[in-house]
């Protein structure tokens, strides 16, 4: 058991299915006091009544105000977990900016919020659910993978702005994740990510061994780190590698 997270107000969005429900439930196992955030209100409520939570429905950008109320004014820890995906090379200035408005914009707005009382107060605990996409890439997702990035550096840009004033900040980036996101990714998903595809209760129980070790980076799959210094190490080795993989998909989608 994490003591500090026992009777902390907790926000987790997105949380109606996956890994935000699976994070909803090892928070209120702690003893946290949970809000459910999500867009259908019938999944908020149902993980909400499973973990004795408090549904709240809705944008993720807008949810703080309300989660500040209904956890008696006090939000400990805000995860940012709400994501979405659209894939292909797509050029839809439609989905371009709902990816920044989601993978984003919802993350600085939150942190707009909060910040001030965790400053005040000199603690305060912000979760971002990215990707492994974020530290990589992710071929066939274009809008995916650059808010992603996006999504990651504004984690950076928080814990090594905030971090001497107690506020903590972890970035969760997976590969493949057994959620109803991964369905939706087609064949992009089933030749890259679905071989080693973890439950959204293994990105949980990681997460939770991050936060005991106070670390920033949490890998469910720890091969990602080596992934991630072949990109840092060897950038057109790395990019060769990953243009043989988009051939590859090319020949089988």
């Amino acid at each position: 058991m994490v003591e500090a997270l026992h009777d902390a107000g907790v926000v987790v969005t997105g949380a109606g299915g996956g890994i935000g429900a699976a994070l909803a439930r090892r928070f209120a196992a702690e003893g946290a006091r949970v809000v459910v955030n999500d867009l259908d209100a019938g999944r908020a409520k149902a993980v909400a009544e499973e973990v004795g939570g408090i549904a709240l429905a809705g944008d993720a950008s807008a949810v703080v105000p309300d989660a500040l109320d209904a956890l008696g004014g006090s939000v400990d820890v805000y995860c940012a977990n709400a994501g979405v995906a659209f894939g292909g090379d797509s050029l839809d200035e439609g989905a371009w900016a709902a990816s920044w408005d989601v993978n984003v914009m919802a993350h600085v707005r939150a942190a707009h919020a909060l910040l001030p009382g965790w400053l005040e107060r000199g603690s305060g605990r912000f979760v971002s659910t990215v990707s492994a996409a974020g530290l990589l890439t992710m071929i066939g997702a274009a809008p995916y993978a650059v808010t992603k990035h996006g999504a990651l550096a504004f984690a950076e840009y928080l814990s090594l702005t905030y971090r001497h004033r107690g506020i903590k900040v972890h970035a969760i980036c997976p590969q493949g994740v057994r959620t109803d996101m991964l369905a939706a990714t087609g064949s992009a998903g089933d030749l890259v990510l679905k071989p080693t595809a973890v439950e959204p209760e293994d990105v949980a129980e990681a997460l939770f061994r991050g936060i005991e070790e106070d670390r920033f980076l949490i890998l469910p799959h720890a091969e990602v780190a080596e992934y991630y210094q072949a990109r840092a190490a060897t950038p057109d080795r790395w990019l060769a590698g990953m243009n043989h993989l988009q051939q590859k998909w090319e020949e089988v989608r």
